[in-house]
C-alpha cells in the first residue's frame, strides 16, 4: 500500500478524529523500524543535496499536534542525517508584541526557507486557528479590525482565516515552495502516559509545565478546533497527512516515507555541466596530477 496516499487527507470528506486511528495495528517491530528509518534518512540526505544544488524548490515541513505528540523527537530522528547548511527548524511560540503589530502571517514570511532549503516548522501558522479557536478572547487584544469582543469572533472571521491559509499555500506553491503538512494524531490515554513520564523521569522534568495541564482540560475543544482546521485547509494540492502518533517509531517512519515520496516527485537533480565546462575541468584535473597547479 502506498504510504503517501494511505495517510493523505485532501478535505474530500468530513472528519471524526475520535474514529481516526492513533496507532497502527500490527506495525513493524523496533528493529525493522530502526533499519528502515536509517535507510530513509540516507535517502532524504541525498534528496536534500540535490534540492540544495538545484535551488529551484524550497520545502516547508509543518508539524502540528497536541502537547507530547512527538514533534521534537520526530525532528531529531527523521532529519538527523541532513546537512545543517540546508536544513533548519523554527519553533513558533506565543506571538511577540512586534509580531502582533503585523498581520498573522508576517512572522511566517520571516521564517520561510530559501530555494534549495528544507525548513521544519514546529507548530506553524495553524496555531492561529487552533489555540485562538479554543481561547477566542486572545484575539480581542490584538487590535484586529472588527474584533472588539468574543462575539465578533464568528464563523465569518474563521472562514476568512481558513481562506487566507489556503491561498497563502497556493501562492507559495506558485513560487516553487512546497508545503508538506503533518498532523500527529495522539490519543488522550497516550498523552497521559507521556505526561507521567515527564514527571517521573528527572531528565524529562524540564519538558513539563503547569500550563500543560491547564490546556489538557480543553482536550475536546482542541479536537474540535483541529477537526475544523483540517477540513477547511486540506486541498488536493495541499493535503494534510494524518499520522497515528501513539507509537513514536511508527510515526517517524511513516513521516519519512511520505517525505521521500513528496521530494522524489519534484525530481531534484544536480545542475548539468556543459561540455565546455567538462573539458576545462579535465584540463584542470590533468594539471593537478602533473603538479602544475
Amino acid at each position: 500500500m502506498n504510504t503517501e496516499s494511505s495517510y493523505r487527507y485532501s478535505g474530500e470528506h468530513a472528519l471524526d478524529l475520535a474514529q481516526l486511528a492513533t496507532r497502527v495495528e500490527k506495525g513493524p517491530n523496533q528493529a525493522v523500524i530502526n533499519s528502515a528509518l536509517a535507510a530513509n534518512v540516507a535517502t532524504l540526505s541525498d534528496l536534500q543535496a540535490r534540492l540544495y544544488s538545484q535551488k529551484k524548490h524550497g520545502i516547508i515541513v509543518i508539524l502540528q499536534g497536541m502537547d507530547t505528540a512527538g514533534k521534537d523527537g520526530l525532528i531529531r530522528h527523521v532529519f538527523s542525517g541532513l546537512n545543517p547548511s540546508g536544513t533548519s527548524v523554527v519553533s513558533f511560540k506565543q506571538p511577540t508584541h512586534l509580531q502582533l503589530d503585523h498581520d498573522f502571517l508576517w512572522r511566517i514570511n520571516q521564517a520561510l526557507p530559501s530555494r534549495g532549503e528544507i525548513r521544519i516548522f514546529n507548530r506553524s501558522q495553524y496555531e492561529d486557528v487552533l489555540i485562538s479557536h479554543v481561547h477566542p478572547e486572545m484575539l480581542t487584544t490584538q487590535n484586529l479590525p472588527g474584533v472588539d469582543a468574543v462575539e465578533d469572533v464568528d464563523d465569518k472571521f474563521w472562514n476568512h482565516r481558513y481562506h487566507d491559509l489556503r491561498n497563502y499555500e497556493k501562492y507559495l506553491r506558485h513560487q516553487g515552495f512546497e508545503v508538506i503538512k503533518f498532523f500527529l494524531h495522539l490519543s488522550k490515554d497516550e498523552q497521559t502516559h507521556r505526561f507521567e513520564r515527564r514527571i517521573e523521569v528527572p531528565s524529562k522534568n524540564w519538558k513539563f509545565a503547569p500550563s500543560d495541564m491547564q490546556e489538557r482540560a480543553f482536550w475536546d475543544d482542541y479536537q474540535e478546533a483541529y477537526t475544523r482546521m483540517l477540513e477547511k485547509t486540506a486541498t488536493p494540492k495541499s493535503p494534510w497527512y494524518l499520522i497515528p502518533a501513539d507509537d513514536k517509531g511508527v510515526a517517524r517512519l511513516t513521516v519519512s516515507n511520505i517525505l521521500i515520496d513528496r521530494l522524489q516527485a519534484l525530481h531534484p537533480e544536480y545542475p548539468k555541466v556543459s561540455a565546455d565546462t567538462k573539458r576545462k575541468l579535465r584540463e584542470v584535473l590533468q594539471q593537478l596530477k602533473d603538479h602544475k597547479l
